[in-house]
């Protein structure tokens, strides 16, 4: 029998953790990537250049709505791709390709306890002029991985750039 709503109430504690997904928006026209600043207010990295993405929400699964029946388990097709496109247009106001490129993942603690599994991916730029989201974002630049260095981004931005400009390109 599928399930009837979403609960933690059988999950094992030492099992649970948010799940977030970053993407590294790169601009063909001039082989740039989109960094944006974070506010001061986050809980992490307040402050510093990042990439768009979020977290993963129980709204986004809705019970009543599953992209397929797979036996009683209800699935959720392209998820993770719905979240980044979603995330990037809310968080920059730009469009980008949902062709998404697995770049790696990252678990980590935050300052306030909670465990994270953070999934890394490249995309195309595909249109829309930067807008960036009020309250969340102060400051945005389009980089290479070199000038991504007189940025103070989060450890590893400059190599996810290259990364990406090396995946894009292959």
């Amino acid at each position: 029998m599928p399930a009837e709503k979403i609960s933690l109430q059988n999950a094992k504690e030492d099992k649970l953790f948010y799940f977030v997904a970053n993407v590294v928006v790169y601009r063909e026209s001039d082989s740039r990537c989109l960094i944006l600043k974070r506010s001061e207010q986050e809980k992490v990295h307040p402050g510093k250049y990042c990439v768009p993405g979020g977290k993963l929400e129980w709204n986004q699964l809705d019970i009543a709505k599953p992209t397929r029946m797979n036996g009683d388990v209800l699935d959720f097709e392209n998820a993770v791709e719905t979240l980044l496109v979603r995330e990037t247009k809310e968080e920059a106001g730009i469009d980008i390709e949902g062709d998404l490129k697995y770049m790696n993942s990252v678990a980590f603690i935050r300052p306030d306890g909670i465990p994270v599994i953070l999934v890394k991916f490249a995309a195309k730029y595909k249109s829309g002029a930067v807008e960036l989201e009020k309250g969340s974002f102060s400051d945005y630049a389009w980089v290479n991985e070199d000038e991504a260095r007189e940025y103070e981004c989060i450890q590893g931005i400059p190599e996810e750039i290259k990364k990406t400009r090396e995946i894009i390109n292959q």
